[in-house]
């Protein structure tokens, strides 16, 4: 059976984790309009008689300016040295040249697939545009076009995919969809909730550790922490009268509930750890290595 790696890179935004949920027809991403939402590279697991993909969300690829972004990085840097396929994948309204200058700069020994996602959105023009532009790019083994938010063709996609992939021995079990933990996504859908309802510096000083997990008999018991880094941050995520907390617990939950498919009781708990998106022991507290 065909057996690999396939790694998903590209700037911020580009569509990485909205493809991999589709890949995988789960949502195992969190998604957001703002850029930087994935902080950790999200494995998950493709399995049929005659393949097993791994596929890779990975960080937007940034200049780091704080120790957060560093950590990301790095996620970066180990899927890029551990893929066996890479799929470069770019906003097809996004800056052309900059996208050939960074798909360059990441000098791939493995045989990538070049992704113009969002077609939807430009006429044939501007696509063919597009496709003649990256042609014969040293990094395009192959250009495929999709539209991530309204549907790929999974199959056709996975064909382009395949024919780049060596045989081998399965890594996981037939059943198994990611490597990460309950836990890790249960934090992940309460961050996604910040990212939709504040703005600005908010949900970039913002994380999420889940401190408590106990299924009971009718439902799941579950505390969260909320970290922020000001006072000022505090008092905006709980907002007058307790009326923001409560919405983003009330709208993580019913998030929640779906993906475990149980109901759930969810407390939440906002501490402030200044500075901790640039303090290692927090970091790895955090999760972050």
């Amino acid at each position: 059976m065909k057996v690999g790696f396939v790694n998903i890179f590209g700037k911020p935004n580009a569509g990485k984790s909205t493809l991999l949920n589709a890949l995988l027809g789960e949502k195992l991403a969190i998604v957001s309009p703002k850029v930087q939402t994935t902080r950790h590279r999200i494995k998950g697991i493709l399995t049929t008689s005659d393949y097993q993909l791994i596929f890779s969300d990975t960080p937007g690829i940034i200049d780091p300016k704080y120790k957060l972004q560093e950590k990301m990085m790095l996620g970066v840097k180990s899927a890029l040295e551990d893929a066996d396929v890479a799929l470069l994948m770019l906003d097809i309204k996004d800056n052309w040249e900059e996208n050939d200058t960074l798909f360059s700069s990441l000098k791939l020994k493995v045989p990538s697939i070049l992704v113009l996602n969002k077609i939807d959105i430009v006429d044939t023009v501007k696509l063919e545009e597009a496709k003649k532009f990256f042609e014969g790019k040293p990094y395009a083994k192959k250009i495929v076009t999709i539209s991530a938010q309204s549907g790929i063709n999974k199959k056709n996609f996975l064909k382009s995919v395949l024919e780049f992939l060596p045989d081998g021995e399965p890594f996981f079990e037939e059943d198994q969809l990611t490597d990460l933990s309950t836990r890790f996504f249960v934090a992940e859908m309460v961050r996604e909730k910040v990212f939709e309802l504040f703005a600005d510096e908010i949900p970039y000083h913002t994380t999420v550790i889940v401190t408590a997990f106990q299924e009971k008999q009718t439902l799941i018991k579950i505390s969260a922490d909320i970290i922020v880094q000001r006072e000022s941050q505090k008092a905006i995520l709980i907002g007058n009268k307790g009326e923001m907390i409560k919405k983003l617990g009330t709208m993580a939950r019913a998030e929640i509930e779906k993906f475990l498919d149980s109901k759930v009781f969810l407390e939440l708990f906002i501490k402030v750890r200044p500075k901790w998106r640039d303090t290692d022991l927090f970091l790895k507290e955090y999760g972050y290595f």
